[in-house]
């Protein structure tokens, strides 16, 4: 083999992997590839341990996206045979038991598309089969409680697409103004002196008033850092729903800092939107600072925003690396500015969460309710309770307490 006919070949190997990247959801084209090739060309081709390093310094830029990578790189060059497995787990063939026994790992399903992308499959024989409906299940209902993060970047389509098809909140409450009405409970003393002047004064008529109902205020605050991007797309999504389908929705997106992008999503397209907001806000899937970027809202934002009780949905996971002192003062400075205070953290999928991270456990005592946020079923049920239909929850504070 001539050295142009191996260089070939690790060219089209490396640009299939950093396609196999991109389709898993890396920020990475083909400048990233022709680095690459040029540090594989410069440091040599010897043990694995260096290929491998070589790869991840030119194709990894962050942190959250090294698991994918690691997982991309078992696939493509070391463990071949698991795309087979793959593709026998996603098969309709394959027995429940086999599907139950393997649990799918985060990102392991875009990969495996990004993979099988293009490939002919071969063709299957066609054969008649009985199947008892009854213990199916609609593929709308098996998406409804999978994890946000599990979900294939078609599932992820979908879902948003039926984020923004959810009931939303029809949460009116009652304001200070008044509006004409028939059989109002308050008596109107100039609409009745108005209805006398045009009869003389030989007929009063009494007229009435009623208080005008109104949406509240609706402040999100969404965490995009690394460990909150599959979230924060779909909490996006839901924002972007109740902007256009009510008014007074004020969303601010935080990472390191805090970007206020509630003109953005009043885009009709949720597509023009996300990408203007995407546009707007450079902090993506970096680190986190809550208390910084809750200060920050409380000077500039809380007066302006906060009015009238006002619901604030505060999207996060509450993994602060800075929580000392700012940290509780700032989030019962926040609690006492509103009305109501919803901390939506996708940890709570774990059926052995434990509050024992610092961040978590100082903003526990200043919350109303404390509720997870991973699938479209946390988000159906997030929507009934903003409506009024509160469900039986436990206090936040018992979160701090030691288990059992």
């Amino acid at each position: 083999m001539g050295a142009g006919e191996a260089d070939g070949r690790l060219a089209d190997n490396v640009i299939h992997f950093v396609r196999l990247l991109r389709g898993a959801g890396l920020s990475v084209g083909p400048a990233q590839a022709l680095g690459a090739l040029e540090a594989l060309q410069t440091a040599g081709i010897g043990r694995k341990q260096d290929f491998y390093w070589t790869l991840h310094a030119t194709l990894v830029t962050r942190r959250e996206h090294k698991p994918i990578f690691d997982q991309a790189f078992a696939l493509f060059w070391q463990k071949r045979g698991l795309i087979d497995k793959m593709i026998a787990l996603m098969s309709p063939e394959m027995s429940s038991a086999a599907a139950e026994a393997q649990e799918p790992k985060p990102a392991a399903l875009r990969l495996a598309e990004a993979l099988g992308e293009g490939a002919e499959r071969p063709p299957r024989r066609e054969e008649q089969a009985e199947f008892d409906a009854r213990l199916t299940m609609s593929e709308r209902e098996v998406l409804r409680s999978k994890d946000f993060e599990q979900m294939s970047a078609a599932e992820f389509a979908e879902a948003a697409r039926l984020v923004r098809t959810l009931v939303l909140p029809e949460d009116e409450v009652r304001t200070r103004r008044t509006r004409p009405l028939a059989r109002g409970r308050k008596l109107d003393p100039r609409g009745t002196l108005r209805r006398t002047l045009r009869t003389g004064g030989d007929v009063i008529a009494l007229a009435r008033r009623t208080r005008r109902l109104r949406h509240p205020p609706l402040v999100l605050l969404i965490d995009i850092s690394g460990s909150m991007a599959s979230y924060s797309r779909v909490m996006l999504h839901f924002a972007h729903a109740l902007a256009r389908a009510r008014e007074r929705v004020h969303v601010f997106l935080f990472g390191t800092r805090l970007s206020n992008v509630s003109r953005h999503l009043r885009t009709r397209d949720p597509d023009e939107a996300l990408a203007a907001v995407s546009r707007a806000v450079e902090d993506w899937s970096g680190g986190t600072r809550i208390a910084s970027c809750l200060t920050t809202f409380n000077k500039d934002w809380s007066r302006r925003v906060l009015g009238q009780g006002a619901v604030v949905l505060l999207v996060s996971d509450g993994l602060e690396r800075e929580a000392g002192s700012e940290l509780p003062r700032q989030i019962e400075r926040l609690h006492k500015s509103c009305r109501r205070l919803v901390w939506l953290n996708p940890l709570l999928r774990f059926d052995r969460f434990e509050a024992r991270a610092g961040g978590i456990r100082a903003m526990l005592p200043h919350v109303d309710e404390f509720r997870p946020v991973h699938n479209l079923e946390s988000l159906a049920s997030l929507a009934a309770a903003l409506d009024g239909r509160r469900q039986f929850l436990p206090d936040p504070r018992t979160w701090l307490r030691p288990a059992a």
